[in-house]
């Protein structure tokens, strides 16, 4: 399993396209980092300015060490803004909008936001311990034609891999539609000019980009296993 050349037959475009991805938002956020956004805001000011118009007064606000490691905990409430977005740039502004859209998904229960909320153990147990489980499953013989317990292994494998695969492909639209309000309140504040406009969006579908490898990827490796499980047998 560790060297079947099949595997890396499906995983390299899917391993490509993340590098690919995450080069992408590093650079994008590195040179929008450098610009200041139109009133010189920094990321803490940005958040208490969006917070005020729009009743998020009772969110925390808390800074995580890193970068770009930002993110919304529905669990507290909170915003957690990394070193890398306090800095007074349209970077920093874009990235603490976005997290402040997750807030008003969760105020309003945006459904796609509750059922990403529902699924996390069973993305984690997929991507772990379904992992195992087909991999365990193909050890004992999955794919000839007797099966037997390695199939049904392998088979309850995939079923909660799959759980992973929905999880990734549940949280596109839940961040496309946080970038989307990001953008809105932004606008509709005044904080950004139409320069910063333009600079907000590169930024924030630079960071799309990484979700759809993440999603990618699961599917590419969903493909795999199944194919290996499946693909010898004949009955």
């Amino acid at each position: 399993m560790i060297f079947d050349p099949l595997y890396f037959v499906f995983a390299i475009p899917g391993m490509l396209f993340a590098f690919w991805a995450q080069w992408y938002v590093k650079s994008t956020f590195s040179k929008y980092a450098n610009v200041a956004n139109m009133h010189n805001m920094n990321g803490f000011a940005v958040a208490q300015r969006l917070m005020n118009a729009e009743g998020l007064n009772y969110v925390r606000v808390n800074q995580v060490a890193g970068q770009l490691t930002d993110f919304y905990n529905p669990a507290d409430k909170s915003i957690n803004i990394s070193q890398s977005s306090v800095n007074p740039s349209v970077a920093a502004m874009a990235v603490v909008a976005h997290e402040l859209g997750h807030a008003l998904q969760d105020r309003e229960g945006y459904a796609m936001l509750r059922l990403r909320s529902s699924i996390v153990g069973i993305a984690n147990i997929g991507s772990n311990i379904g992992t195992w489980l087909v991999m365990l499953g193909l050890m004992f013989g999955a794919a000839s034609r007797s099966g037997g317990i390695g199939f049904t292994m392998a088979l309850i494998g995939l079923v909660l891999f799959a759980g992973a695969v929905l999880f990734t492909l549940v949280t596109l639209p839940v961040e496309f539609n946080a970038s989307s309000r990001a953008k809105k309140m932004l606008i509709a504040n005044g904080l950004v000019s139409p320069q910063d406009q333009a600079a907000v969006s590169k930024v924030l579908n630079a960071a799309a980009w990484t979700y759809v490898a993440a999603a990618a990827q699961s599917i590419l490796t969903f493909a795999y296993f199944a194919f290996r499980v499946f693909g010898g047998r004949r009955d």
